[in-house]
């Protein structure tokens, strides 16, 4: 191989080199910064393939993703003077990255972990004051949550951070006030739990009463209605017989009479006294001649 091969694979070689060191890749999870000399003169890169000039600049990359760091139990003091003792955790993800590298001491994710749990304690502190052991235990805890984090969004904005949530992982009550704590909330239940007896037992007194006044209606109403069946029913019937017996009044007072001895003669005991020549036995007397 000639001298001049050798040369043209050396420069090849070269400008491959060159161009490695000139290109690089930014990632959907990734945050890039580009620097001159160690000043910062680009931070808004795209994901994609980018370009820059070996030995004069350089990138640094940090994660774009949420970030989530749990802290130590902290103690804080209630509007009462009473110590709690509480554990959380914050979630958080970087949304200026320029800023973010200036001010956290070149990027590092401990300094920011550090300051933005300064920030969400002071936060915490400054809630946890204007209430009272109780008020911490038993209220809402997102309500809570959401006042702290709203006190400590104003503040990690300047680290160059968007803090997406505090949590609280635990609530620790000093030894000598959680007995009372706990009794005042057992209280404070059975409380409310009686408030909510008594208005059930209003509720159903109040439907127990609606329901047996509808049941007397209907029932009264049913009464009437059956008084009126009755009544057409009485009122057909005599119109039957009268008609009936209109038609022939000496069979009708027949059939009346034998109805009347099957109901009154032939049953076992029974003892019947009338006068032997009265009308009950009219037809009888007839029958013999």
């Amino acid at each position: 191989m000639s001298n001049r091969s050798y040369l043209a694979i050396i420069v090849l070689g070269f400008l491959a080199l060159v161009l490695s060191m000139a290109a690089f890749t930014v990632r959907e999870t990734d945050l890039a910064i580009k620097f001159r000399f160690g000043e910062i003169v680009r931070a808004d890169y795209q994901p994609g393939l980018h370009f820059m000039i070996p030995l004069v600049n350089n990138v640094r990359k940090f994660d774009r993703r949420i970030l989530t760091h749990d802290y130590p139990a902290e103690q804080f003091l209630t509007s009462e003077g009473k110590i709690l003792k509480i554990n959380f955790f914050v979630k958080w993800r970087i949304s200026d990255v320029a800023r973010f590298y200036t001010s956290t001491a070149g990027g590092s994710e401990d300094v920011a972990n550090r300051r933005l749990g300064e920030i969400v304690k002071d936060g915490i502190k400054g809630v946890i004051a204007r209430r009272t052991i109780q008020q911490v235990v038993a209220a809402e805890r997102s309500e809570f949550l959401n006042e702290v984090r709203k006190v400590a969004e104003a503040n990690v904005a300047g680290l160059g951070i968007e803090l997406i949530d505090v949590r609280v992982k635990s609530i620790d009550l000093p030894e000598e006030v959680s007995e009372s704590v706990f009794n005042r909330m057992r209280q404070d239940f059975a409380r409310q739990a009686a408030q909510l007896r008594a208005e059930g037992s209003a509720v159903s007194e109040r439907t127990r009463a609606e329901a047996d006044r509808q049941r007397t209606e209907i029932l009264a109403d049913a009464y009437r209605q059956a008084e009126i069946i009755r009544g057409e029913g009485d009122a057909a019937s005599t119109d039957i017989y009268a008609r009936a017996h209109g038609r022939n009044p000496e069979f009708f007072a027949f059939h009346r009479s034998m109805q009347a001895y099957r109901r009154s003669l032939g049953k076992p005991g029974d003892v019947v006294v009338v006068q032997p020549d009265g009308e009950f036995f009219k037809y009888l007397k007839e029958s013999g001649r």
